[in-house]
């Protein structure tokens, strides 16, 4: 009989530097295309060249997007970037905590030895029921990574009035003692 894996849970933060890169990436991957169809077609296919332009700089935004992530597998904690992938052992993994970050949100980070901080999810705080896609994504992502350290027996830290807003209007009840 074989145990079943819990599906891999993807979190993460995408720095503003980053964020400035794939931006810029996406822009200019839809000036060219733009201004080659615009060189080779004449003028009057400006808007055939910008869709075309926006449709592939979308697509490159999305892609760079969707690899630039923290994925909590059974097994270990993976780092990504569209460049690079670096795995991290939960042994090196000292304990959670949902607390404030400096912009007021709400932040859950994994504590690494070290002194380093690995950040999860920051979203802004809960004050009312889910009511839209995204703050229902925020919602089972904090369930998936609450129930994955709970799994891996890694204490975690929640600000008292963050648990009891995510108890009051997530339904989200604190992790048993």
């Amino acid at each position: 009989m074989t145990t079943e894996h819990p599906a891999p849970v993807r979190a993460g933060v995408v720095p503003g530097s980053r964020i400035a890169l794939y931006a810029a990436a996406a822009v200019l991957v839809t000036a060219v295309p733009s201004a080659a169809v615009v060189a080779l077609f004449g003028v009057n296919r400006v808007v055939t060249g910008v869709l075309l332009g926006g449709v592939l700089g979308i697509a490159v935004l999305v892609t760079l997007f969707r690899r630039d992530a923290v994925v909590l597998t059974e097994r270990g904690i993976e780092r990504r970037t569209p460049w690079s992938a670096r795995p991290l052992d939960w042994e090196r993994v000292v304990g959670g905590r949902f607390t404030l970050d400096e912009k007021q949100r709400w932040a859950l980070a994994l504590d690494l030895t070290g002194d380093a901080e690995l950040v999860l999810l920051s979203i802004p705080p809960v004050l009312r029921p889910v009511s839209n896609a995204y703050e229902m994504r925020k919602r089972e992502q904090v369930l998936q990574v609450r129930q994955l350290l709970r799994e891996k027996r890694i204490p975690i830290t929640v600000l008292p009035e963050i648990a009891t807003a995510l108890q009051r209007h997530w339904r989200l009840a604190p992790p048993a003692r």
